[in-house]
């Protein structure tokens, strides 16, 4: 596997630690956790998402979905049911699995549902108030009236 050496890349950027963190993560996935369980992401909107993953043989109680710091944990647990069945091929893994998702600032899950062996969990972007774009109004006549209150502080009368 080739190496990346990142540093000179972050030697000039401040506050972007996570971003460092989610690319060395990145480069040391192990390829069995890449391929098991398949799973698909979309873009529904301008700022909501979908990830559907292939979890057959799971049953909603099996699934455990956690949003934390950033990621989203998708996780597959299966008891083992005590059978001693002998299979002549087995081509549905059912095998546990956890599978990590790094999401941007703002994305939060709003929905999760199991339907025919697919899980679909829905995330949306929600920026807060704070940050999101707003328009400022411009008054006309206003210059006058701030005029005079800048010049009644500064010779100390009110106004």
């Amino acid at each position: 596997m080739t190496n990346f050496d990142f540093s000179p890349l972050f030697r000039t950027m401040v506050g972007f630690d996570r971003i460092n963190r989610a690319l060395e993560d990145a480069l040391h996935v192990e390829d069995s956790a890449v391929s098991y369980p398949p799973y698909n992401i979309e873009r529904t909107g301008e700022d909501t998402y979908l990830v559907t993953m292939a979890v057959a043989g799971f049953s909603k109680d099996e699934l455990s979905i956690e949003s934390r710091d950033n990621q989203l944990v998708i996780s597959g647990r299966k008891e083992p049911n005590g059978e001693d069945r002998v299979f002549l091929h087995r081509g549905i893994a059912g095998r546990n699995f956890e599978r990590r998702f790094q999401l941007a600032d703002y994305v939060r899950v709003t929905d999760a549902h199991l339907t025919d062996g697919l899980l679909h969990v829905e995330l949306k972007r929600e920026l807060p108030e704070a940050m999101r774009p707003r328009k400022i109004d411009i008054e006309a006549g206003k210059p006058a009236s701030l005029a005079k209150t800048v010049k009644a502080a500064i010779s100390g009368k009110a106004a």
